[in-house]
């Protein structure tokens, strides 16, 4: 967002307690790996500073966007410890302002939380009302790593959960002149906000979950073909083509605990999410499910390969990875792994340690193993050509879970080709087909001929 922002014609001021972070920034480079991020705050050098000094920075700006992490708890909440700090110290600034000053808070918190659980602490600490001395938001952003740059400047719209008019319209300016695309801005209660973010994502997975079920099926009707499929319901405007993929699951840092929290608040609340708490076992229960389909196909020791250790491409973050899982999972059985990411290497060894062996090139990688499994679309592995994988002596299978080789892979001598969510047995699919409708799906002939009359 700082180099989102500075881009724009901005002067940012970055807070963070990590001293390397401020040093990099003030530097001329990025702290942390991101999509063109190094590019933009090296081209915006003079319009970005980073301090370690909350005061500083509130004293010499006009708005603070608050983006700090909020883990999960025991009880599958979003914890407030690391925003609480935050706006403690915001708070003591605030104290010193001269200026009305506005707060914004960015990271995924549930309903209630802004209001009732942070808002105290700024009145608290900096002695002040709010809405009479400062503005209190929460806008969270929906963006994904990888692009969150481009995210960032092109939402579908912005959010606004306002304490106040003044509040939300001094924010909406702010996203007027820095957004690129003119998207609409919805601009409501705290707390509508709130639950607004938290269900944007919640319905996100729920499309990804109902894809790879219909994958499922796909595997067992005679050209099931799940790509046909998602295709054609896409194109309904209802539904649309976006997130409808069957694949793996979702994971990173985000997904997987959404339906997690959201099912918590509704059970507080007293209200049932049966659909968020089912979202959410299905999607931890697709390791293991495509392990069981595979086991039949591989001899026990063997080397499985997996291709993609990231949670999605063009990132470097292994949370919740189902690549990471599967690895775990074939270690726990007894195959040897092998693994590789174009940027996860460095995060998977440590997430990995003695379950598989991180390489650092994808064809040493795949010249070892008997089994290889496609876990994320990555370009890279796009690239990919049927000679990469004859060995000569032995027949290799490959496990595409998203089907980025299929026009390749398909019909060679030497490759066994798996595309998950594609029916690899017509045969047997149809005398499953055949067993439950043979005879108009009924042997009781006496009902059928009622049915007819």
């Amino acid at each position: 967002m700082a180099a989102a922002i500075a881009g724009r014609g901005y002067t940012v001021i970055g807070v963070d307690v990590s001293q390397r972070a401020v040093n990099l920034v003030n530097e001329g480079h990025a702290p942390v790996q991101e999509t063109n991020l190094e590019e933009t705050i090296a081209a915006n050098k003079a319009r970005i500073r980073a301090t370690l000094s909350h005061r500083e920075a509130v004293l010499n700006s006009d708005l603070s966007f608050v983006i700090v992490p909020t883990p999960s708890d025991e009880r599958g909440a979003y914890s407030l410890q690391y925003a609480a700090w935050s706006f403690r110290e915001i708070g003591r600034a605030i104290a010193e302002k001269k200026s009305y000053y506005n707060v914004v808070l960015t990271s995924t918190v549930l309903p209630g939380a802004t209001r009732y659980g942070l808002l105290p602490i700024l009145e608290r600490e900096s002695g002040k009302l709010a809405g009479r001395d400062f503005g209190l938001c929460y806008s969270p952003e929906f963006i994904a790593l990888g692009s969150i740059i481009h995210d960032f400047l092109n939402p579908d719209f912005t959010l606004i959960g306002e304490i106040d008019e003044r509040a939300g319209s001094q924010l909406e300016e702010c996203y007027a002149k820095i957004t690129e695309n003119n998207p609409p801005c919805k601009r409501m209660s705290i707390e509508n906000a709130e639950l607004t973010k938290i269900a944007l994502n919640a319905f996100v997975t729920t499309k990804i979950t109902f894809a790879n079920m219909l994958a499922d099926l796909c595997e067992q009707i005679p050209g099931g073909d799940i790509d046909i499929v998602t295709d054609a319901l896409g194109t309904d405007k209802r539904i649309g083509h976006k997130y409808l993929k069957g694949g793996l699951g979702y994971g990173g840092p985000c997904f997987p605990r959404d339906n997690v929290a959201l099912a918590f608040m509704a059970r507080e609340m007293g209200v049932h999410a049966d659909l968020a708490e089912a979202t959410d076992r299905y999607n931890r229960a697709l390791p293991l499910k495509h392990i069981n389909s595979l086991k039949p196909l591989i001899k026990p020791g063997a080397t499985v390969a997996i291709l993609g250790l990231a949670y999605k491409p063009y990132s470097h973050i292994t949370e919740e990875s189902q690549g990471i899982a599967l690895a775990k999972a074939l270690s726990d059985i007894g195959f040897r792994v092998v693994a590789y990411d174009p940027l996860a290497g460095e995060m998977a060894k440590a997430e990995l340690r003695d379950h598989a062996v991180v390489m650092d090139s994808m064809d040493s990688c795949l010249n070892q193993a008997d089994m290889i499994l496609i876990t994320t679309p990555d370009p890279v592995f796009k690239t990919l050509k049927a000679a990469n994988f004859n060995r000569k002596s032995k027949k290799v299978t490959v496990v595409d879970f998203w089907r980025i080789l299929r026009n390749e892979l398909s019909d060679q001598p030497y490759i066994r080709y798996i595309p998950v969510g594609k029916c690899n047995d017509n045969k047997a699919n149809i005398e499953k087909l055949v067993k439950l409708w043979g005879d108009h799906g009924t042997k009781n002939k006496e009902d059928e001929k009622k049915y007819e009359e």
